[in-house]
Parts: structure tokens; sequence; C-alpha cells
């Protein structure tokens, strides 16, 4: 799958152009899975998915290095990346790798010893690694609770 399709499906999971206004959640205003706390300077209300797309090459794809991993994981670790941060979403790939015997340091940066671990990880590893993270955020946080069951139904639909 190529960046764009990987894109593109990250968008419909995140409801397309629909504009959403929850007030749970963090991220504020979305549109096409654009928050306006993570980009305080667009114009979310009014954002095209042509410059969404912009936005989720340069401010993510690019930054997260998902092209660098295997290409099966690649669609699982991207949608982490827009869902959970880079930060966090490189956290759940280190303690995924290190589950399976890597001796990883858990920090949430993606240099190349964590890149060499994730060759041959599992999908249904880091799968299993990133619901375990939901979990910990909805019990220590009961309002995003309303959010796990869509979380979960996302992992699985990748």
């Amino acid at each position: 799958m190529t960046n764009r399709e990987i894109i593109s499906k990250v968008i419909d999971r995140e409801g397309g152009e629909r504009l959403v206004k929850d007030k749970d959640d963090p991220g504020g205003t979305t549109k096409y899975g654009i928050s306006q706390r993570a980009h305080p300077d667009e114009d979310i209300e009014n954002l095209t998915e042509d410059e969404a797309i912009r936005i989720y090459l340069t401010d993510y794809w690019v930054p997260s290095k998902a092209s660098s991993l295997p290409s099966y994981l690649q669609d699982i670790y991207f949608d982490m990346v827009v869902n959970m941060g880079q930060y966090k979403s490189v956290k759940v790939l280190q303690q995924a790798c290190n589950h399976r015997g890597s001796n990883l340091v858990v920090d949430g940066r993606i240099g190349p010893n964590t890149l060499r671990e994730s060759q041959g990880l599992e999908k249904d590893r880091l799968k299993a690694f990133r619901i375990m993270y939901y979990v910990k955020i909805c019990l220590a946080n009961k309002k995003l609770m309303k959010y796990y069951y869509g979380w979960v139904r996302r992992v699985f639909e990748i």
C-alpha cells in the first residue's frame, strides 16, 4: 500500500470530511482527523481533503519514519501515530518489540535500533499492545471510556 492509500484509510477511519466538536476529545475540533489542538494555525472548519493529506504527509508520515518500517506494519503504525501521537506510538511499538525478545529502551524515539528490531514483529502483537494502551488510558481517565469500543474496532479494521 502506498502512503497516500494509507492516509486515505486513516481519513476514512477519522470520519472523513465530517467536522467533529466533541467536548471530551482532547484534540478539540477535528476534520479529516486533523485536530485544532495539534494544528492551531489551521482553519479546521474549512480544511479541504487535499490540505489534510498535505498535513498528514509533512507532519505525520515523514517525521514518523513509517516508510522505514516493514510494509505490513506501516498502516497500523501510521494509524497509531495519527490517533495517539508519534511518541506514544513508538513506545507501544518498542514495548511490542521487547515482548518478543528485543531489548529496546522504551523512550518513544524512532531510531535505527527500533527500526531494526521491528523487522519481523508480528502485526497482531503490535495490535495487542495498542489495545493494551487504550485499556490503560481508559482506566486512568473514565471520560475516555466512551471512545474505547471505537478505538478497538479501529485496530481490528487494519
